[in-house]
């Protein structure tokens, strides 16, 4: 995979597909393989850009970052990939980044795809500061632990979660940074009145019966952003890609769609 510097941290990029660009950030811990049930029905239209978080997939990593940070990593790699504007699609961690981006360079934002995330207001509730103890666990003894917990909801079939696990027991992100990401998310704050600011089409979605961020903050994120339509997922936990990935990735299309096709300056030279 070809990589980039941002501010001197090495970002592992890769892409996929032709079209109007859409740029990936995934959420925490995890490195863009997650992608994987979203990536090949995205890619059919756009040229699909994902890359690795700090400390993950083929990333480099620092003990300490921001959102703001990770932010500039996903902007290094839009230049990296020789792209002025895109789409940008975040989820859970990737959709606070995503909302970051949009503040910090909003010319490069052409629409915004939002899913399980929220507002990290400064009332919103985090992880306590002692859980990052737990991520320096031993693997076995960590994946115990976050095997007890259910991301997936009641409605999500069983074989599809399957898969997922077995995808996750790839990912082998450097603890140092999984910290950084929460702490990261512990001292970002943003106003109701900045995500207000943000007049670009989008699109939340998020499962009803998640349970990492709830549905209310969905709601809410929807009901801010001005140009914003919210869709849930019934019986559906914070992954909802697996849980409903193929209704997901047809809302996700159909969107891009009717965004590119009010701005059609912005399609890519045949």
């Amino acid at each position: 995979m070809p990589t980039t510097l941002s501010d001197g941290v090495r970002i592992s990029w890769q892409e996929t597909g032709s079209g109007t660009p859409l740029l990936l950030c995934m959420g925490a811990s995890y490195s863009s393989a997650m992608w994987y049930p979203a990536v090949s029905a995205l890619a059919t239209s756009h040229r699909v850009i994902s890359f690795d978080n700090r400390g993950t997939g083929g990333s480099g990593w620092t003990s300490v970052a921001s959102i703001e940070d990770m932010a500039s990593d996903a902007l290094a790699v839009l230049d990296a990939a020789g792209e002025r504007s895109a789409h940008v699609y975040g989820a859970s961690l990737g959709g606070v980044v995503a909302q970051q981006i949009a503040l910090q360079a909003p010319d490069r934002v052409r629409s915004l795809v939002l899913g399980c995330t929220g507002i990290l207001s400064e009332d919103k509730p985090r992880a306590p500061r002692w859980l990052r103890h737990l991520l320096r666990l031993p693997r076995p003894v960590l994946s115990a632990l976050l095997s007890k917990s259910d991301p997936y909801g009641p409605a999500c079939p069983a074989d599809r979660a399957a898969v997922d696990r077995a995808v996750l027991a790839e990912e082998k992100p450097a603890r140092q940074a999984l910290v950084a990401q929460q702490d990261a998310l512990r001292a970002y704050r943003v106003t109701r009145e900045q995500v207000a600011a943000l007049d670009v089409p989008a699109l939340v979605l998020h499962g009803d019966a998640d349970t990492v961020v709830k549905h209310a903050w969905g709601e809410e994120l929807a009901a801010t952003l001005p140009q914003a339509r919210l869709v849930s997922y019934p019986g559906i936990g914070h992954n909802y890609l697996v849980g409903r990935g193929d209704e997901a990735n047809a809302e996700v299309l159909a969107f891009l769609r009717s965004v590119d096709a009010v701005a059609p300056e912005l399609q890519p030279a045949p």
